[in-house]
């Protein structure tokens, strides 16, 4: 039971830091277009000042606060700690990494952070320890509302990205990219990360 314990600790803490990493490289390589959330982070940050990863993690109590009086349940340890941390490395590797000039480095750097992002992502839901607040909201509207999880997602991410766009936030081809290309990445690191956990462990991890 520890050692299972430690390993869904290593997963969700490796994870969170891979995503945040590949975040970051999105956000150099922004000429192409970022994430929705992160358009709307960055929209922010051209407003009203702070940083992308501050507004991350502003955000995110914000979405918890809304959920929690909705549902009248308090979320999971972890899904505090997931928000916390990814808003501290975002700005960690942004402020350690260089901006990149030219189109085929930013193209580069775009790409490595769509797939680092993306197992990332399925790293850290590896460890079933509590999911990020932005998909916290995406399943209160399936259950509130009776709609799909892709009517959800669809809906959310439209809606931030377009009131990102109008603070400043960049959209691109990269933003539609993410939209349809992130799902297959964060999938494909799923499964192979829970087969990772189970010959780790030999438990399995009971992602929901």
């Amino acid at each position: 039971m520890k050692q299972a314990f430690f390993t869904r600790c290593l997963f969700f803490i490796t994870g969170i830091i891979v995503l945040s990493f590949g975040i970051t490289l999105t956000i150099k390589g922004q000429l192409f277009g970022v994430g929705s959330w992160d358009v709307l982070h960055i929209g922010l940050t051209k407003t009203l000042g702070l940083t992308i990863g501050t507004w991350s993690i502003i955000l995110g109590l914000a979405i918890l606060a809304f959920d929690m009086l909705i549902t009248k349940k308090f979320p999971l340890p972890g899904t505090f700690i997931d928000m916390f941390l990814a808003g501290i490395f975002i700005d960690i590797f942004n402020y350690w990494l260089p901006d990149i000039d030219g189109f085929w480095m930013q193209l580069v750097s775009y790409l490595t952070g769509l797939v680092l992002l993306g197992w990332g992502c399925g790293m850290y839901m590896v460890a079933n320890l509590g999911i990020g607040p932005r998909d916290t909201l995406m399943l209160m509207m399936v259950h509130k509302l009776g709609w799909s999880v892709t009517r959800s997602r669809t809906t959310m991410e439209v809606t931030v990205a377009v009131i990102g766009f109008l603070l400043g936030g960049p959209i691109g081809i990269g933003t539609v990219i993410m939209a349809f290309g992130l799902g297959p990445i964060v999938q494909f690191a799923l499964t192979y990360n829970e087969k990772l956990f189970m010959r780790w462990t030999g438990v399995k991890s009971a992602v929901v």
